[in-house]
């Protein structure tokens, strides 16, 4: 018999695995120290409530340090990812989320994305995520109970890149920065519906970096916590069949890559 689970529990203990474990929670260019520590939106939101969130025409390096130093997605863009010789078609929106998507292309680019493992499935005891993108995958010595923990570093600086948590609003002109808000109040314009796209991170609300997940199923109670920056268009047949320990055989933008603005 399948155990029963509050439904709060249970959101809990899902919430946790789109969590870093391990992975350094420091805001974009700043120093604090790494925590494992997991915690619902609920509780991010309350502890972050001191944080004016910042739109875009509200942004300077000031508001949003490193916010210059981070590609943009000016537009939208379309990324074909092959797992096990079956493609998977992602719509990226960069005009909604200019900054998550640019971080995304700009790293499919790169071949960052090629080889990587999804360390984290969850279908039980329903539907939720299946997660990927930790560059460590691709060292076969890195052992399992670390995957989850990594970030892209920037073979440029030596440093990891960090991205603000990126949300927008229906019904606002730019995006909001820096901290997770009431959805149930306020509607999120890209929200988790089934095959969002959307980036995970540790308790810091800026400290995605190259992980990412696909969405099982629709996950409302993600909305404002998470940033979602496309959705799967063709190939959600191909998520559904996703095991642990699968890899990507490679990423790569089909369409909009005119739209990635780097930093110079």
């Amino acid at each position: 018999m399948r155990l029963k689970i509050s439904q709060f529990l249970l959101a809990f203990l899902i919430i946790s695995v789109l969590t870093l474990g391990g992975c350094s929670t420091q805001q974009v260019a700043s120093t604090s120290s790494p925590t494992s520590v997991a915690t619902s939106p609920a509780t991010e939101a309350t502890t972050n409530t001191t944080t004016e969130a910042t739109s875009v025409s509200e942004t300077t390096s000031e508001s949003v340090p490193g916010m210059t130093d981070l590609p943009r997605l000016e537009g939208n863009a379309t990324v074909v990812i092959t797992v096990k010789g079956s493609p998977i078609t992602i719509a990226v929106d960069g005009t909604n989320a200019p900054i998550t998507a640019g971080n995304f292309v700009d790293l499919v680019q790169k071949g960052v994305y090629d080889g990587l493992a999804f360390h984290r499935v969850v279908r039980d005891p329903q539907p939720f995520v299946v997660q990927g993108g930790d560059p460590q995958s691709k060292d076969p010595k890195v052992p399992a109970n670390r995957l989850g923990t990594g970030s892209y570093i920037d073979p440029k600086t030596g440093n990891a890149r960090y991205i603000p948590l990126e949300i927008t609003p229906k019904g606002a002109n730019t995006p909001t920065y820096n901290k997770p808000f009431d959805a149930t109040a306020q509607p999120v314009l890209l929200p988790h519906k089934l095959g969002a796209v959307a980036m995970a991170r540790s308790q810091q609300p800026d400290s995605a970096s190259s992980q990412f997940y696909f969405a099982l199923a629709d996950l409302a109670f993600l909305d404002g916590s998470y940033a979602v920056f496309g959705y799967v268009t063709q190939g959600q047949d191909v998520v559904n069949k996703i095991q642990q320990g699968d890899r990507i055989d490679s990423a790569k933008v089909t369409q909009g890559a005119e739209n990635l603005k780097t930093p110079g």
